[in-house]
């Protein structure tokens, strides 16, 4: 059973205190009432001195610190009823802001999950030997099986089909040749092969990343709570009025009567109330806040860096285009390819299995299937041999599509049909880049590791003009420090892939997207879209502002009501107690101003 935090156990006890003190008053137990109250009223005081150093050892300065005053006054003055609220208080906004923070440390288990923790040795019979990754040594000859993750950086020994979209952003498989580089952490999209092992796994390019990510996490900078904003501003006023006070009456009650009415309650809970709310409707609406502090800082965007592959791109093949032999029907075509196709294990096969499947074709059963992996499969269907794969004879004069992927469909040898297949764009991709300008955006990037003719046949279609294409992890990571530091706003970075998790990290903001993205990107990420949609990114922009603004509100009317209420304790018309009870009478107001963040929804559909 996961036990209690210290804040909650403080909620709780305070909670508990005032509430027997209440009870015993109520029965005319006044003394034991009044023990019971400063029990809770110590309770609270004793972590809000410690928050308060924490704080100072950040070289900041909170709200907490009037509570402390206020608590010190009424422990001293024996304003115990008084003591035990403001410790009550101060526990339900410590509560609130941890939930709102909702604990998201950005763990790189997911990244370490993946990392293959076995390798298989060949060994000179030709037997396998499985070891432990971390015991392989430069020189060692590996085998990768289809399906799984290269454990180390090598040289191919044979022909290999790789997934390298998770590192490089290139969303369509890649087909490496004998001594070709193969890195860890990419996945074997075809049929088993060897390589020789040129560093360690502890070495190794995938390792490389996780340091990156751990670095990234390590320099990225907290934000600032809304309520010490407020309290810079607040503290000096409340100690002010109370010195005033006590200097023109000579009653240290006057004081005290102040500093309970200064005790920031609207800042301790209306400001994170509003938080929590826009973090909840944002997550309603398919975009997961790790944290108030987070909210805070995306309500502030001026920079966004976008990847390409699977952000503003679905991140896969599918087709775009077939062009046929004349005479022949484009649904043939792909009726045979998809036949063939469906006995392959390749991620193109699978493309346009799924598009005949889309399509309702109707695809048959093939015999005598060979696949040669990396040139196609052949196959009988209908009496006829069909042959999907790359193109091998002269283009014929109806060939005319370009395409970054052709797979050419042969009838018993003569070239047939031609499949085009492309990244697709998002539909939403080119409307998400002009919200993102019209919200305030001052510069959208476009970051991929693809190659530069790919990246600017996406940014134009969506209108971006800002590209920087064939960028490495570490190139990202550089990029987006290098924008931080010459921006005065927020740096929000976002992507989906391995090699997006340090820039995801390193950012202000980093955003993931968690529907299609890996589980890496998520963990290094502050905000996740879980639906699979990139324009989620404008309407938690949208609300992230809602919400703040909220917020700004809910403290401002709040410490316009508490000065009023400041006053009546300086001029002697609130005893402390009565300041206490005024207070909560301002919390209400300023809560349920914080709470119509739930109802202005602008922005999010």
């Amino acid at each position: 059973m996961k036990s209690k935090s210290p804040d909650h156990l403080l909620f709780y006890g305070s909670a508990l205190t005032l509430f027997i003190g209440i009870c015993a008053n109520l029965t005319h137990h006044h003394s034991l009432a009044q023990n019971v109250w400063a029990l809770g009223g110590i309770a609270g005081l004793i972590p809000a001195i410690k928050w308060i150093i924490d704080e100072l050892r950040t070289k900041q300065m909170g709200s907490d610190i009037l509570a402390v005053l206020s608590l010190l006054g009424c422990l001293l003055t024996s304003e115990m009823f008084a003591s035990s609220v403001i410790s009550l208080m101060l526990a339900t906004g410590r509560v609130l802001e941890r939930w709102a923070e909702g604990q998201a440390e950005r763990q790189l288990k997911s990244l370490l999950q993946r990392l293959p923790r076995r390798a298989h040795i060949v060994n000179s019979d030709g037997s396998l030997t499985e070891i432990d990754a971390e015991n392989i040594k430069i020189g060692d000859e590996l085998l990768v099986r289809s399906g799984e993750v290269v454990p180390a950086d090598g040289v191919l020994l044979d022909l290999a089909i790789l997934d390298e979209s998770a590192l490089t952003g290139e969303p369509l498989p890649r087909t490496r040749t004998i001594d070709e580089q193969v890195l860890s952490g990419v996945l074997n999209a075809g049929t088993q092969f060897r390589f020789t092992a040129s560093n360690t796994s502890q070495e190794s390019t995938y390792a490389g990343i996780i340091r990156l990510v751990q670095s990234a996490q390590a320099r990225s900078a907290p934000g600032v709570r809304i309520a010490n904003k407020w309290a810079l501003r607040f503290v000096p006023i409340a100690l002010v009025v109370a010195g005033g006070a006590w200097l023109f009456t000579g009653e240290i009650s006057r004081a005290v009567a102040v500093l309970v009415a200064a005790t920031p309650c609207p800042l301790i809970l209306a400001v994170p109330i509003a938080v929590v709310a826009g973090m909840s409707q944002a997550a309603k609406h398919g975009a997961v806040i790790k944290g108030g502090a987070i909210l805070e800082l995306l309500a502030r965007t001026e920079i966004v860096l976008l990847d390409k592959t699977g952000t503003l791109t679905h991140g896969g093949p599918a087709i775009s285009a077939i062009q046929t032999k004349p005479g022949l029907d484009e649904d043939l075509i792909l009726q045979l390819a998809a036949s063939v196709d469906q006995y392959s294990p390749h991620i193109v096969a699978k493309a346009i299995v799924s598009a005949a499947n889309s399509k309702k074709i109707d695809i048959t059963s093939a015999t005598d299937i060979y696949e040669n992996h990396g040139h196609g499969i052949t196959g009988v269907v209908n009496h006829q041999v069909i042959t999907v794969g790359q193109i091998e004879s002269e283009r014929p004069h109806w060939f005319t599509i370009t395409h970054p992927l052709l797979v050419a469909v042969t009838i018993d040898g003569v070239l047939s049909g031609v499949i085009g297949l492309t990244d697709p764009l998002r539909a939403e991709s080119k409307e998400m880049v002009s919200e993102l300008r019209a919200a305030g955006v001052k510069d959208i990037l476009l970051v991929t590791g693809d190659r530069m003719e790919t990246a600017r046949e996406v940014a134009d279609a969506v209108g971006i003009t800002n590209i920087h294409a064939s960028v490495t992890a570490e190139g990202k990571m550089d990029l987006v420090r290098s924008e931080m530091a010459k921006s005065k706003g927020v740096v929000v970075v976002v992507g989906d892939g391995i090699n997006d998790a340090p820039a995801l990290a390193a950012a202000h903001v980093g955003v993931a997207m968690g529907a299609r993205g890996t589980t890496a990107a998520s963990e290094a990420a502050d905000v996740v879209i879980v639906e699979d949609s990139i324009d989620r990114l404008t309407h938690a922009i949208s609300i992230a502002k809602n919400a703040h603004k909220k917020a700004l509100q809910a403290a401002g009317i709040g410490m316009f009501l508490s000065l009023i209420a400041m006053f009546g304790g300086g001029f002697g018309f609130l005893s402390a107690s009565a300041g206490a009870i005024a207070q909560e009478f301002i919390d209400v107001i300023a809560i349920l101003w914080a709470l119509t963040t739930l109802i202005e929804d602008k922005g999010a559909n």
